[in-house]
């Protein structure tokens, strides 16, 4: 009997549950006697390096995996077949599309489907592939939930959990010090990680991306919660809030390959803005940066992570290429790859969860 084989790779940022698609994959796998599966080290890149990094992902290898942060087959957001980085002559980088000859080196390897576990970004590699002949299967990965065509991705109830976390700790310091505290967050383009972390922290401000603010009803908020002297302020800000005719806060790192603008500072960014604008409390600001992703996946990312991967395996035995699993409450579902990365799961202003939130008295500065 010929063993098929099928590799897995996880790509874009790290995220709180890969390991355990990892171990759904390999565990569905194992059940069927003529598949065998492979892991690529650090997304595509395994395939692409001289020599080659792959390895062989067994029931012995994955055991325990679900409850472990990060990924044992190492991620990157930078490069990739379309856009593989080449240094000139000069020093100066530019890109070579590499996905040919990658596509050749798969078949050499006896690599007969591809498992995609990543964000947008990397869906959209999975398009581009599967547009060129390859059986593949996306998984969706980012804890910034900003994938439309699942109802959740997983790693983003970890994020919001670590970040609920940390407002709680927050609360405390702000209350015996009478101080505005800050709290930054990530998410990119989308305010999910804030809006529901604001919630469950019982925030008294939160900015998002998708609804621009006015400093003066930040500040008037502020003031609302202080008797004279007394009282204190928690704010939530996503990495990728603006306010109103600005623009967001960021820097071009220059890294090679890595082609976003790196977000970040917004928080030092609103403490200057709201102390030039009168507010005479003390503010602090705090950036939980990669805590956000890092460590154990609460139990709910662990069982919808499992899911995704048992469900992206069956999809490659039905043969069920150029489609992304996805949650449909209650359901595991496939979606095409091309619906997956059409648009962005973005914060409606007019969403019943921002309307929970201004029920509970959380100012948005819109």
């Amino acid at each position: 009997m010929a063993v098929k084989r099928v590799m897995v790779l996880t790509g874009g940022g790290d995220c709180p549950g890969l390991n355990a698609v990892i171990r759904g994959i390999v565990k569905r796998a194992s059940q069927e006697k003529d598949w065998e599966v492979v892991g690529c080290i650090e997304s595509f890149n395994g395939v692409l390096r001289e020599p080659t990094e792959i390895e062989i992902l067994d029931e012995n290898r994955v055991a325990g995996l679900q409850i472990q942060g990060g990924t044992i087959l190492g991620t990157t957001n930078k490069g990739g077949p379309f856009a593989w980085p080449v240094k000139n002559a000069d020093g100066s980088w530019s890109t070579a599309d590499r996905s040919d000859e990658m596509l050749r080196k798969l078949q050499y390897l006896g690599i007969d489907a591809v498992i995609n576990i990543g964000g947008d970004g990397s869906q959209r590699i999975s398009l581009g592939l599967y547009n060129k002949g390859l059986n593949i299967v996306g998984v969706p990965k980012t804890i910034d939930n900003d994938l439309s065509m699942t109802d959740y991705t997983f790693g983003f109830q970890t994020a919001v959990q670590i970040c609920t976390d940390a407002i709680d700790k927050l609360v405390t310091t702000a209350a015996s010090h009478n101080r505005v505290f800050i709290m930054e967050v990530m998410g990119r383009d989308a305010g999910w990680i804030a809006l529901h972390s604001a919630i469950a922290g019982g925030a008294d401000v939160c900015l998002i991306p998708e609804i621009p603010y006015d400093i003066e009803k930040v500040k008037a908020k502020i003031e609302q919660r202080y008797n004279k002297r007394r009282g204190y302020c928690i704010i939530v800000v996503a990495e990728g809030a603006l306010p109103k005719g600005g623009t967001v806060t960021g820097t071009v790192t220059g890294e090679v390959g890595y082609q976003h603008v790196k977000l970040g500072g917004v928080g030092e960014q609103l403490a200057a803005d709201l102390k030039a604008a009168g507010v005479e409390h003390d503010i602090r600001y705090t950036i939980l940066g990669h805590l956000q992703r890092g460590g154990t996946p609460i139990a709910f990312d662990r069982v919808l992570a499992t899911e995704f991967g048992v469900r992206a395996m069956e999809f490659v035995l039905e043969g069920r290429f150029g489609q992304m699993v996805a949650y449909h409450h209650p359901d595991i579902v496939g979606v095409s790859l091309e619906e997956a990365v059409r648009e962005q799961n973005l914060v409606a202003p007019d969403s019943r969860l921002i309307h929970t939130a201004k029920g509970v008295g959380i100012e948005f500065g819109d």
